[in-house]
C-alpha cells in the first residue's frame, strides 16, 4: 500500500476537529460517515464540540432517504405544498402542522430587533419575548426550505424554535438576529443528521466511498485513462454532484488518515530527533515533488491546497475555487482526477 492509498476506518473525533476553524462548516455525510461506530454518548459529545466551536453541520450533501409508512407521503406531500406555495392552505383544517402556522400568523409583530437586543441586555424580559416573535417567520421559512429531508415540518419548527427561545437567553452582546438564526440553523441541522443516522446513511455513506473507489480504479483499467468524474457517477448509477459529494469524503478520509498516522509515529529519543526529523522531512518533501511533478500544474497545485502540502492549512473546494479562480465543482474533477493518476503510479 502506497502512502496515497487510505482506510476507511472510523478516525478519532478529535483528529478531525482540531482541522476546522470556529466559524466553519462541516459536511453532514462526512460527520455521519466518520461517527457511524461511535455510540450515542461520543456522538452527543461532538455536537456538544461543534456547538461550543460554532461549527455547522451542512446538510446539503447529505443524502434524502427514503422513509416509510405514513411518514414517507406525509414528508412528500409537505415538500409538495412548499414548492407549489400552498402551505398552509393546502393542509386539512384541523391540521396540527396548519392550526399552528395560523397561530403564528396572528402575533401582532413590531419593533425593531437591535433596539430590543439593547433592552434585553438591560434585563428587560418582555424585550425577549418581542424578539422571539418576530423571529418566529424565520423559523418557519428555515423550516420549509428544508422540507421532505427527513424531518416533518411541525418537528424541525419546535426545534427552531427552542433553539431560538435559548439564543435570546443566553445572548450576551453583538448582533443578536445573526447569532439567533445561527443557533436555530445548528438545531434544524443537528435534528435532521440524527434522523438521517437512524436510518443508516453514515453506513451507505461509507459503503458508497467503497464502491466509488472500486469503479474508478476498474474504469481506469478498462478505459486505460482517468475516468470521469461523470463516468464515475453513471457506473455507479447516481448524479454527478453525488459522485462528487462521495469523491470529496474520500479525499477527506484521506487526510484525516494521514494525520492520525503522524500522530501515531513511535517516539524518538532527543539525541536522534533531529536527525530523524531532518531526514523524514527531506524524504518525505522529495517524495511528495516526485509525485507531483507527473501532474500538469493545476492539478498539483489543487492537491497542494486541498491538503496543506505546503504547510498552511487544508482549504476548502470552496477556498481552493476562490484561490484559482474556479468554481468547486471544477476543483473537486481536477482534484479526483489528480488522486487517481497518483494511484495509478503508485
Amino acid at each position: 500500500m502506497n502512502q496515497w492509498d487510505y482506510s476507511f476506518e472510523p478516525s478519532p473525533w478529535e483528529a478531525t476537529v482540531d482541522t476546522l476553524r470556529p466559524g466553519s462548516v462541516l459536511s453532514a455525510a462526512r460527520f455521519l460517515a466518520m461517527m457511524e461506530t461511535e455510540p450515542e454518548e461520543a456522538v452527543e459529545s461532538a455536537f456538544d464540540t461543534l456547538d461550543t466551536r460554532d461549527i455547522l453541520l451542512d446538510i446539503a450533501d447529505l443524502p434524502v432517504f427514503c422513509a416509510e409508512g405514513e411518514t414517507a407521503l406525509r414528508l412528500s406531500w409537505e415538500a409538495a405544498l412548499v414548492k407549489e406555495g400552498r402551505l398552509p392552505q393546502g393542509l386539512e383544517e384541523n391540521d396540527p402542522l396548519r392550526l399552528y402556522l395560523e397561530e403564528i400568523a396572528m402575533i401582532p409583530v413590531c419593533g425593531d430587533i437591535q433596539v430590543l437586543s439593547q433592552s434585553l441586555l438591560s434585563g428587560d424580559e418582555y424585550a425577549g419575548k418581542k424578539i422571539l416573535d418576530l423571529m418566529l417567520g424565520q423559523v418557519v421559512e428555515q423550516a420549509c426550505s428544508l422540507a421532505g429531508r427527513g424531518v416533518l415540518l411541525l418537528d424541525l419548527i419546535q426545534e427552531g424554535s427552542l433553539a431560538l427561545w435559548q439564543a435570546i437567553l443566553d445572548y450576551n452582546g453583538g448582533d443578536l438576529e445573526a447569532y439567533c438564526f445561527r443557533q436555530m440553523q445548528k438545531a434544524m441541522a443537528k435534528l435532521l443528521t440524527l434522523q438521517a443516522r437512524s436510518s443508516g446513511v453514515g453506513q451507505k455513506m461509507r459503503q458508497a466511498m467503497e464502491d466509488y473507489r472500486s469503479v474508478d480504479e476498474r474504469l481506469l483499467t478498462d478505459l486505460g485513462r482517468n475516468p470521469t468524474l461523470e463516468e464515475i457517477a453513471q457506473a455507479l448509477h447516481m448524479t454527478p454532484e453525488a459522485a462528487a459529494s462521495v469523491a470529496e469524503m474520500i479525499n477527506a478520509a484521506q487526510l484525516v488518515s494521514r494525520v492520525n498516522k503522524q500522530s501515531e509515529a513511535p517516539v524518538i529519543t532527543p539525541e536522534d530527533e533531529q536527525a530523524v526529523e531532518d531526514t523524514a522531512y527531506f524524504q518525505t518533501r522529495q517524495r511528495i515533488q516526485e509525485l507531483l511533478s507527473s501532474l500538469s500544474g493545476q492539478e498539483a497545485r489543487i492537491l497542494t491546497l486541498r491538503f496543506g502540502l505546503e504547510g498552511g492549512l487544508p482549504l476548502s473546494p470552496e477556498d481552493t475555487g476562490k484561490r484559482l479562480g474556479m468554481s468547486p465543482d471544477e476543483v473537486m474533477k481536477l482534484e479526483t482526477a489528480a488522486l487517481a493518476k497518483l494511484r495509478a503510479e503508485g
